[in-house]
């Protein structure tokens, strides 16, 4: 899994696995879904995320198992 922070075009990205993008769709205002070829979520990105979280938790990322 890799994350991204776009702080240029204020975006935040999860890439949950490198199979290829063949569809995105937007779901929700500012929030896209990355499809791969068998229609699996492999990618999810947030637009407007400096109105989301502060800089304080964009700075920070905290990550739970169970």
């Amino acid at each position: 899994m890799r994350i991204k922070l776009d702080r240029d075009s204020d975006a935040l990205y999860f890439r949950l696995d490198e199979k290829r993008i063949v569809e995105s769709e937007e779901v929700r205002p500012g929030v896209i879904l990355d499809f791969d070829e068998n229609d699996r979520v492999v990618g999810v990105e947030f637009l407007g995320v400096s109105e989301r979280a502060t800089k304080d938790e964009l700075s920070t990322m905290q990550f739970q198992t169970a």
